[in-house]
């Protein structure tokens, strides 16, 4: 009887084979991605207002909660009004997620001591008032406290050095009439560069929510589309990609405003077959870092004409917006038909960035990092204040994200893909110049104008066009 040995033939092993020299991790980006009080991105963070809360969840009771690494109490207080605290009383440190709401603070259950929405000691009843040591402690000691801002739905907090506060902003889509706003939150067990990073992507649109399982938006969204970035104002980043879709011409915009605003298309309205003027956003979305580790998405998915159908307008709808699936699936659900959670909380709780290879279609995510990047730095070494989201004048701020369908079918003799690229660029030029227009006619006058180059078409040489490669 032969040896097992002997029917074992050995092949030698391909140098290709590389395991064990790539065995030892890369590192973390550690200048963006720790959050923490006193880290270089975490003081940057702390310059702008987050969301923090949904006001619907917010009832009679404290509720303890993290955001940028700090451990806080948010509560209502007085009816209506809504106060943002350290967790921890400066007494014994009891918890004050067990306090009790009252009309002018919050009280700790462990002594009674009583404080203000700005943190000041009001009461500490178990000690005599005009005692000296109550007069200090009252006098000298606050309890961490942040400044608040309840807007449709969502809670607000600025939590930096307060003369540093900046003006509380309005973006142009909250005045979008006859838009029906939801407020929702996302969860993710990752940090919030990871998260962030999508909206910068629009490729992966193409293959995670189309090609790779099955098409979670439209069928559209399978094609890839012609790329081009845009940096506007040293704190706005747009990615536009141009898709053929028969005899159309789908022009979709994703957006950030640093640090974490972003807007992207319709999820569900548009699929590149029927005409689009400047359709807004489907989601109006924050990526808020929780900790080092994780992040919690707060938004308004956006409903009416120049947003989603209403028919979205459910838990389930939000969380399809959000992801392409809901929140909730099993573990063989999640590997079938993977959506944005998998794709960014597979990478790890903090992804080993510097162990990325960054291609040319992602030029959206290299600017947007260098920019970040540049004004951490300029705080942490020269104390120069990030620019904040710009108003155009006394108007809004000015967003971009969206889709607009044009009839444009290709030109005989015209190489189509640069032909796409010219349209993409000739939409967001136009679009660019309307940016100073007052808040009543800039849509309209956008919308009016997409018109127009739908009639008159755009031009292209076909000498130009020769060679065009998709751009990024």
């Amino acid at each position: 009887m032969k040896q097992a040995s002997e029917n074992v033939s050995a092949e030698p092993a391909s140098a290709n084979f590389r395991g064990y020299q790539q065995a030892h991790p890369s590192a973390i980006d550690e200048e963006i991605a720790r959050v923490g009080p006193g880290t270089p991105c975490g003081e940057y963070m702390r310059r702008f207002w987050h969301p923090i809360y949904l006001t619907s969840e917010l009832g009679d009771l404290p509720r303890a909660i993290k955001i940028l690494g700090e451990e806080l109490v948010v509560f209502r207080y007085g009816g209506d009004k809504v106060g943002l605290v350290h967790k921890y009383c400066p007494h014994r440190r009891a918890s004050l997620e067990y306090g009790r709401c009252e009309d002018n603070g919050i009280r700790c259950c462990y002594h009674g001591w009583l404080f203000a929405a700005d943190g000041e000691i009001l009461e500490t009843p178990g000690e005599a008032e005009d005692a000296e040591p109550a007069r200090m402690v009252r006098e000298r000691t606050r309890l961490g406290a942040y400044p608040v801002h309840e807007y449709n739905g969502i809670v607000f907090a600025y939590m930096g050095p307060i003369d540093k506060m900046p003006p509380f902003p309005v973006y142009d889509i909250f005045l979008i009439e006859d838009m029906v706003n939801r407020p929702y939150k996302a969860p993710y067990n990752c940090n919030w560069v990871q998260v962030l990073d999508a909206i910068m992507d629009p490729v992966h649109t193409s293959f995670l929510h189309s090609q790779n399982s099955h098409p979670q938006f439209s069928e559209g969204m399978a094609e890839l589309g012609e790329l081009k970035f845009y940096e506007r104002h040293e704190n706005q980043f747009l990615g536009s990609s141009t898709r053929r879709v028969g005899d159309n011409a789908w022009v979709r915009v994703n957006e950030l405003v640093l640090p974490n605003f972003t807007q992207a298309g319709s999820a569900f309205a548009a699929d590149g077959t029927e005409p689009r003027y400047f359709g807004r956003s489907c989601f109006t979305r924050w990526v808020v870092p929780v900790d080092d580790e994780h992040s919690i998405v707060y938004a308004w998915a956006n409903f009416g004409d120049r947003g989603d159908p209403h028919q979205y307008n459910t838990q389930e709808g939000c969380e399809l917006i959000e992801q392409g699936e809901r929140f909730e699936r099993s573990p063989e659900e999640k590997q079938r038909r993977p959506a944005d959670s998998e794709a960014v909380e597979g990478m790890g709780p903090i992804s080993t960035h510097k162990g990325e290879n960054l291609m040319p279609t992602d030029r959206g995510i290299s600017l947007y990092r260098r920019r970040v990047r540049r004004q951490i730095r300029d705080l942490a070494t020269e104390g120069k204040e990030p620019p904040q989201p710009l108003s155009a004048g006394s108007h809004a701020v000015r967003t971009y994200g969206q889709d607009t369908v044009l009839h444009l079918p290709p030109q005989n003799g015209i190489d189509d893909r640069a032909y796409l690229m010219k349209i993409g660029e000739q939409v967001m030029d136009m679009e660019f110049r309307h940016e100073a227009s007052s808040d009543a006619t800039r849509d309209s006058s956008i919308i009016a104008e997409l018109k127009e180059i739908e009639v008159n078409g755009v031009s292209l040489e076909p000498a130009k066009a020769r060679g065009e490669r998709r751009q990024a």
